[in-house]
């Protein structure tokens, strides 16, 4: 590997050789920096200045022996099979009466035409990355060694450095970068816990979600017994899981053979019995206590001894699901986030009772499929859920209050969000929240929400899948149409409680949805349900659309400032529309506002 400074000291040599299978790269911009110790100025005289851009810009590893075949390069001396080391001896002994040494800042960086290549690079760079400044820097950086000294090249690459460091965007990319790292350290479970051993997997239901599951281990080269409780089940499973891959085949990502691999590695079946060898079963059956439990009853009959018993619960209590057992040691949860097969996020719910080194297993398959793991403790919704359900009634507050599910969708997306939260619902499926709060209605019936989504559920607007939610959508297509017949419900609804509209700025919208979740992270942070507040940004950062360049919830108010978040919620709480317990701050973040402290 050469990649970054790694690649930047070598080509402050003389001559380099590198072994076939190298990836160099120079993955700086990355982090919202340009490469800050040459890579600029010499990587475009060394390669080229098109193929140094396209790897600038891209921060993408390229192997060496591709990057050899580039006319004209005096990247590498030598790309070589094996050992390095006898081969650059060889051309050190050669070599050692040359004077003067060749330097890679005396070779000339050129174009054919430059001034429309660059222009070109920046209408790219513009469109493909508008939200990051770094990019465009690069591409200003790579434009300097054409047209300056090295020295100067080498000045303005330094100052372009300097000035991204300081950038919000670089801060949040730098966090985010440790971050992912910071999840897999679990304090009191030893990196070193032994691992049991994971050669077979079983996945209960052949639906959307355990199809996707499944795929992830099918990837991963593991294999996998699917169970469902009819054929017909299994059949639509499968041909799922079949139309996925071969999607994947048409569009060139992934090679016939390895299709057909994969599926082989696959079984079906409609019987518990046939699940006894598999070292770890997760099961993604419907969302209720009532049919998690005959499935965990039957587990705990069939199942080897330490197999693990996995849940894909995105709500319910692990601690319960593993008292249906007699080995509540082995039980965990793994909440997938759909499309399973796509997402890169795995919420690890470990229970009261949960092993160490189930945990740690769990962690270690996670990185194996691909996933970034995120440990949760238990609580309803664990963390992402939790988050978002605070989130979804402020939106709802919102619709009351004036705004239309267009607006606050069109704000959230401005601010960076994949989607808006009428967006997502209406994806997601209504009738999903519609449960939940029916379960609140009666479990927490002090807990106030919006009446305008339990409205549209009666009116049998689902979402996507039926065609109309928040939105109304034309067959086949997902585009999000404004629907006025949600629009005269939502005003009706403001008539039946005597609601004068009002008009409420995108900023509004933006910061009372996103301190909800900074408020409820807190808690869960604080509570111990989450390691440390990076974890509650991973988990919005990979499951939840949050933009990637403010760095996550608690990373972007530590941004505006703590102080700031709490007297913006204050003012929010004086808002006699909205509920003023819900801004009640959270006592870590109320501590750590007075004490001009952060999350990070």
């Amino acid at each position: 590997v050469a990649m970054g400074g790694g690649l930047e000291l070598a080509l402050g040599c003389h001559y380099r050789i590198a072994a076939k299978g190298t990836n160099v790269a120079l993955p700086e911009v990355k982090l919202g920096l340009v490469p800050g110790a040459g890579g600029t100025q010499r990587l475009p005289r060394a390669l080229g200045v098109e193929a140094a851009l396209n790897i600038i810009v891209s921060g993408e590893p390229v192997k060496a022996e591709v990057l050899a075949q580039v006319p004209g390069q005096k990247l590498f001396d030598q790309v070589v099979e094996g050992d390095v080391l006898p081969v650059a001896i060889a051309l050190a002994d050669r070599v050692a009466s040359v004077r003067p040494l060749p330097r890679v800042r005396d070779l000339p960086a050129s174009h054919p035409n430059p001034d429309a290549f660059f222009q070109f690079a920046r209408n790219t760079v513009k469109a493909m990355a508008k939200n990051f400044p770094a990019p465009a820097r690069c591409v200003d950086c790579v434009e300097q060694s054409m047209k300056s000294s090295f020295q100067d090249g080498m000045r303005y690459e330094r100052e372009a450095f300097m000035a991204l460091m300081f950038t919000p965007e670089s801060r949040a990319l730098r966090h985010a970068f440790f971050a992912e790292r910071a999840t897999s350290k679990i304090p009191d479970v030893p990196a070193d816990t032994p691992l049991r051993p994971i050669a077979r997997v079983a996945v209960i239901g052949a639906g959307t979600m355990g199809g996707g599951i499944a795929m992830n281990f099918l990837n991963a080269g593991l294999p996998v017994v699917v169970l469902e409780q009819k054929q017909e089940a299994l059949d639509r499973g499968v041909a799922t899981i079949r139309k996925n891959y071969e999607a994947q085949v048409k569009k060139g990502k992934l090679k016939e053979d390895k299709y057909q691999q994969r599926m082989a590695l696959l079984t079906t079946t409609l019987a518990y019995a046939d699940l006894k060898d598999a070292d770890i079963v997760i099961e993604a059956v419907f969302e209720e206590i009532g049919v998690k439990e005959a499935v965990f009853r039957t587990l705990d009959e069939v199942m080897k001894p330490g197999a693990i018993l996995a849940s894909n619960t995105s709500t319910l209590d692990v601690d319960r699901i593993a008292s249906f057992t007699k080995r509540p040691h082995d039980v965990i949860g793994t909440h997938f986030f759909s499309p399973a097969n796509v997402m890169k996020l795995l919420e690890v719910v470990r229970g009261k009772a949960t092993a160490k080194d189930v945990l740690a297993t769990v962690m270690d398959l996670g990185r194996k499929i691909r996933k970034t793991c995120v440990v949760s403790g238990v609580c309803d919704g664990f963390i992402g859920n939790r988050m978002i359900e605070q989130y979804s009634r402020q939106a709802g507050f919102l619709l009351e209050e004036g705004c239309t599910p267009a607006q606050v969708d069109r704000a959230m997306e401005k601010f960076g969000f994949a989607m808006g939260p009428f967006r997502m619902g209406d994806l997601a499926g209504n009738d999903i929240g519609w449960a939940i709060r029916k379960r609140r209605y009666v479990e927490k019936p002090g807990m106030r929400y919006s009446k305008t989504a339990d409205l549209l559920c009666e009116m049998g607007r689902y979402g996507q899948k039926t065609g109309s939610g928040w939105y109304d959508y034309q067959p086949g297509k997902r585009d999000a149409i404004p629907s006025a017949a949600v629009v005269k419900m939502i005003d009706d609804h403001r008539l039946a409680l005597g609601i004068t509209p009002r008009r409420i700025t995108d900023d509004e919208i933006v910061h009372r949805l996103v301190y909800s979740l900074v408020n409820e992270g807190a808690k869960i942070v604080e509570e111990g349900i989450a390691l440390r507040a990076s974890d509650v940004d991973m988990v919005y950062l990979t499951g939840y659309g949050f933009p990637l360049f403010r760095g996550g919830p608690m990373c972007y108010a530590d941004t505006i400032g703590l102080f700031n978040v709490v007297q913006a919620m204050k003012r929010f709480a004086a808002n006699p529309l909205d509920d003023a317990s819900f801004w009640e701050p959270a006592p870590l973040l109320a501590r750590l506002a007075a004490e001009g402290g952060t999350f990070s």
